[in-house]
């Protein structure tokens, strides 16, 4: 088989990241839109995008894509594919997905049609009418959006988030791909420090660290194309190469703080998972009382957001005490994660520019202050 399509599914408003990051690998992409991002690749490409990208969700093979109003529709429409291209007599094949703003709106009966209609396309194809599905497990994904549906199998298994870093974390961690989002997103340049002050599980410092290291994020877990018949393990054997080659041992001066002293043991434990340890320190502060010497730092953070109304008070005097502390550091720059509208009004300063992303459910801004421009080198 020669290049077919590959989807990078994606948080709202990390679509242009997710293709700057192709780019970087060296793949073109050839459809944008919310939430995903599509590129023509091969086997090789499918091994280099899960161990690299940093911002996308999982890494999926676009089989088929086509207009259903009707489940009959639906049913011949599938079983029209050649699944037989990925499936073998013995796979396994579970199905999940999701119906929004369709014609077709109960998932569950989607489920089940596309589920017997792959088997009738497969009892056509190798002349067997039950499958013990004992093999290798291809999980199908479906997405039926305004009558649009997209059929996919996924080559991720766990979502990309999950680099391996993170054994244990705070009640509320961040997603390592939004951590690694908003880094992509700043003007931090290595040179300068770069300060957590709400540092939690340590998701933000370590991510800072691995993308300034050239660390791939997906170094040291397993992808469930792994066991894919069609993917030979040379190709992940030589892309695990490729990362470790790519490696830089570039210095870095990453502050991480919090006033949790609990929990700042997690982090330190984590970056030490994550081979990051040495670059980062970890101190217990109050992010209301920050100062530093330094100049043309960053700052990258996400402040309790104040979800619940008992806790919208005290996070909006938050929000005042820390634009007064950061507004001490005049020099720098200020990337913050927060789900408050009104957010600069409460911190006291308007953003240069603000990104509108949704962390799971909850519709948040990042806030982009810029500081001033180091000197050129």
């Amino acid at each position: 088989m020669d290049k077919f399509e590959i989807i990078i599914p994606c948080l709202f408003g990390f679509e242009a990241i997710v293709a700057k990051e192709l780019k970087w690998l060296g793949y073109e992409t050839t459809h944008i839109e919310d939430g995903k991002v599509t590129f023509l690749g091969d086997y090789e490409a499918i091994t280099r995008a899960n161990i690299w990208i940093r911002s996308g969700e999982r890494v999926l093979i676009k089989i088929g894509e086509f207009t259903a109003l009707t489940f009959d529709e639906l049913f011949e429409k599938t079983k029209a594919l050649d699944w037989s291209l990925w499936l073998n007599p013995d796979s396994a094949f579970p199905v999940k997905g999701f119906c929004l703003k369709s014609t077709l709106a109960s998932m569950r009966d989607c489920q089940a049609i596309i589920k017997k209609a792959v088997a009738t396309s497969l009892t056509n194809k190798y002349g067997i009418s039950w499958f013990e599905e004992t093999g290798s497990t291809y999980q199908i994904q479906f997405s039926v959006m305004k009558d649009r549906v997209t059929l996919m199998i996924d080559t991720s298994g766990d979502g990309l988030h999950k680099r391996g870093y993170r054994r244990i974390s705070n009640a509320a961690p961040l997603k390592e791909t939004i951590a690694a989002s908003m880094v992509m997103l700043s003007f931090w340049k290595f040179e300068y420090p770069l300060l957590d002050p709400f540092c939690g599980s340590g998701t933000i410092p370590i991510e800072a660290a691995m993308f300034k290291r050239n660390i791939a994020p997906g170094i040291s877990r397993h992808f469930l194309s792994e066991n894919f018949s069609q993917i030979p393990n040379s190709l992940w054997a030589k892309a695990r190469e490729e990362a470790e080659d790519k490696i830089r041992n570039t210095p870095l001066e990453i502050l991480a703080s919090d006033i949790d002293k609990d929990v700042l043991e997690v982090a330190h434990e984590n970056a030490k998972i994550a081979k990051v340890s040495d670059c980062i320190t970890f101190s217990h502060q109050d992010a209301t009382k920050i100062t530093s010497n330094k100049e043309y730092g960053s700052i990258i953070c996400n402040p309790p957001y104040g979800e619940r109304l008992s806790d919208a008070e005290s996070c909006y005097e938050l929000y005042k005490n820390i634009g007064k502390s950061f507004a001490s550091l005049p020099d720098w720059s200020y990337y913050i994660l927060a789900s408050d509208e009104n957010f600069e009004e409460h911190f006291g300063k308007k953003a240069d520019k603000r990104r509108k992303i949704y962390n799971g459910m909850i519709k948040c801004n990042i806030f982009q202050y810029y500081g001033k421009r180091p000197p050129k080198k």
